[in-house]
């Protein structure tokens, strides 16, 4: 009997991928857990592997569609076989496939826009016809983002965030008879000074070049960051940190660390630096709510994963408190890996408490990174680098050559005010200093 593939769950809260690309092609021979295609969900790739051995009989669903946990792909069979009409998908339907009035009684207008085709809107999900209607959205006034301009969940998201108004019922007017006046008709307001006109808009600039189409990573990536700026007030406050510590520390480990199978990298010391600084002070592990602050009371800290030319995403260490320097290594290794190899699961690149940003690892000294929301801060750390420096033993000061890295700390001004920021700050660059004192 043919094996059926389908789209598995790849998370609780992952309703919905796109299909990016098929790695096989009907007629294809496949191994059981051979990736079979590519999907796409938020901005994480994600491979399908085929359920069985064998060919690859018949592909369902093209590249560049949305498809739903449970939806039939395709098919595996064996060499030579055919598939028959006993050879039917589990679900008789699917989100993509027009409904067929014949065979259903008339229903009533709905509240919000059903599964299915609308013809002004295109392909609109369950989701997101949910989520329309739930919070009484007119979707006409939402820009889709998805393939050909289909609304996603993401975009309502994105539109409930930056504060939108919901879109009214329809009410009948009143009609107000108007009242005689009772005095002059006013004057009419001066004409204003060419200072005070609205400057017309600038036409669009027209120059030649080469238009290089968004993937879906750097859309999800520009929404992101536009959302952020425009949600929280963004403050940065810097610091240096001298590395010798961490320096000598990491030069000694380094070697049984490797016996172990773990690449010790620096990454691992900021984040425990920055798990230290949040058990100091846990308004920063922390977000913004109309009610109130909300303090979690898990540290899971992001960290900023560069994917060459396709962007970047942010794997979380969730629990990262929990972690010795030895396992934060290696979840690092592994998470920073599978980023790369384009393996990351939807779940672990969301419930993120705090982020870190080693910008530092492309030669890069200072920066200041933009929150990852709806986190309270992010850690910028730039390139170690010897510098020439004054230090003391508290009786006399010498000029010294050390390792120096910049830490920057951006924050969301709602929550944090300047002082308390740099207390969290001073607390990391502290643990970095006297990491000598500190278990591995």
């Amino acid at each position: 009997m043919p094996t059926q593939v389908l789209m598995p769950e790849l998370g609780e809260s992952v309703e919905e991928a796109t299909v990016t690309r098929w790695l096989k092609h009907e007629g294809d021979k496949i191994t059981e857990f051979e990736p079979l295609l590519e999907v796409n969900t938020d901005k994480v790739d994600t491979e399908i592997p085929s359920p069985a051995a064998g060919v690859v009989l018949k592909i369902l669903i093209p590249e560049n569609t949305t498809v739903h946990k449970g939806q039939l792909l395709a098919w595996i069979g064996q060499p030579g076989e055919t598939l028959t009409d006993s050879a039917a998908p589990i679900h008789p339907s699917t989100p993509n496939a027009a409904p067929d009035p014949a065979s259903h009684p008339a229903d009533p207008a709905p509240a919000a826009p059903r599964p299915g085709r609308d013809p002004n809107l295109g392909f609109i999900s369950p989701l997101v016809a949910r989520m329309a209607s739930e919070h009484q959205l007119d979707l006409t006034q939402i820009s889709g983002t998805g393939q050909g301009g289909r609304i996603t969940k993401r975009d309502l998201e994105m539109y409930l965030a930056a504060g939108k108004p919901i879109t009214p019922p329809a009410t009948v007017p009143v009609v107000v008879p108007p009242v005689p006046p009772t005095h002059p008709a006013p004057v009419p307001p001066p004409t204003p000074t060419p200072s005070q006109k609205q400057p017309a808009p600038l036409p669009p600039v027209a120059l030649p070049g080469e238009i290089v189409p968004h993937t879906n990573i750097r859309r999800a990536i520009a929404e992101h960051m536009v959302m952020s700026k425009r949600t929280s007030p963004h403050v940065t406050t810097v610091m240096e940190a001298d590395m010798s510590a961490v320096t000598a520390h990491r030069a000694a480990q380094k070697a049984a660390f490797a016996r172990d199978g773990v690449n010790l990298t620096f990454t691992p010391y900021l984040i425990a630096a920055i798990v230290a600084a949040a058990k100091a002070y846990p308004i920063v592990n922390a977000s913004w709510s109309d009610a109130g602050v909300v303090l979690h009371r898990e540290i899971n800290v992001g960290m900023a994963t560069a994917l060459e030319q396709d962007g970047l995403i942010v794997p979380v260490i969730k629990n990262a408190d929990s972690l010795s320097l030895l396992g934060l290594a290696r979840t690092v290794n592994d998470l920073s890996n599978r980023a790369r190899g384009r393996q990351l699961k939807p779940d672990e690149v969301k419930g993120g408490t705090i982020t870190l940003t080693n910008h530092g690892t492309s030669g890069s000294l200072f920066a200041t990174p933009i929150i990852n929301q709806p986190q309270c801060a992010i850690l910028g750390a730039g390139m170690i680098q010897k510098r020439v420096v004054v230090v003391s033993d508290g009786i006399s000061d010498n000029i010294a050559i050390r390792p120096m890295v910049y830490l920057s700390l951006t924050f969301d001004h709602r929550i944090l005010d300047g002082a308390t920021a740099d207390y969290f700050l001073g607390t990391v660059k502290k643990t970095l200093e006297t990491w000598k004192l500190l278990p591995t």
